[in-house]
């Protein structure tokens, strides 16, 4: 039986990929490294450290990897205090309340760090809604790995298998399946790149995945 639904951020509740998207490219020029756009899709899902230690070893850069990690933070600040464009993605805060109002145990499982975390919930108002918010930037190992998700469904409460994990990147959704948890992908833009194919059931609108509808899908 459902009884939690364990929630990436980026590209599923919040669309912060363009905010990142700049402050990334940003810290490449500081540090003067040319990323591809394939090599950057790549690192969707992971957290920050990892991608820069990934940067560090690549490019023979002799910045420390947490030198990269502040750059990044300090644009993605700028960006986030300064850019009044940012939005929560359209009809995931009714399904949020919609969860929520039906009992189900909500649960962040992020690799954003908990700075940013906090910053969008406090934004947008929805610790009230959530028991718990895990950053993967807090683990030892990133997404593909899938110990944030391990640790999310324990803060839940329930066995993975009560579990539902929502996920828009490739590297959540392997993460997710590694854990034991079934998937939902959530391919709201149609220009994405991840691979849909490992989720269980792959979604592009919210009101696909209203509380009676998840449940008849999970069952």
């Amino acid at each position: 039986m459902l009884k939690a639904v364990l929630f990436d951020m980026d590209g599923v509740v919040v669309n912060t990929e363009p905010l990142h998207h700049k402050a990334y490219y940003k810290m490449f020029s500081d540090v003067n490294i040319e990323v591809s756009q394939a090599l950057y899709e790549s690192f969707t899902g992971q957290s920050t450290i990892t991608i820069c230690r990934y940067l560090v070893d690549h490019f023979n850069l002799k910045h420390e990897p947490e030198i990269l990690v502040q750059l990044k933070r300090k644009h993605f600040k700028y960006l986030f205090e300064n850019d009044t464009s940012l939005t929560l993605i359209d009809g995931v805060l009714e399904r949020i309340k919609d969860y929520y109002n039906n009992g189900l145990t909500l649960v962040l499982a992020s690799s954003a760090s908990m700075p940013n975390i906090n910053r969008i919930f406090e934004r947008f108002d929805l610790n009230q809604y959530f028991i718990a918010k895990l950053s993967g930037a807090d683990l030892k190992a990133s997404k593909p790995h899938p110990e944030i998700f391990i640790n999310a469904a324990k803060v839940s409460g329930y066995k993975t298998e009560e579990c539902v994990v929502i996920e828009d990147s490739t590297n959540g959704m392997l993460a997710s399946k590694a854990a034991g948890i079934f998937c939902i992908g959530y391919h709201g833009d149609i220009k994405s790149t991840q691979d849909f194919s490992l989720a269980d059931y792959v979604i592009k609108d919210f009101s696909e995945i209203e509380y009676l509808k998840l449940k008849s899908i999970f069952a």
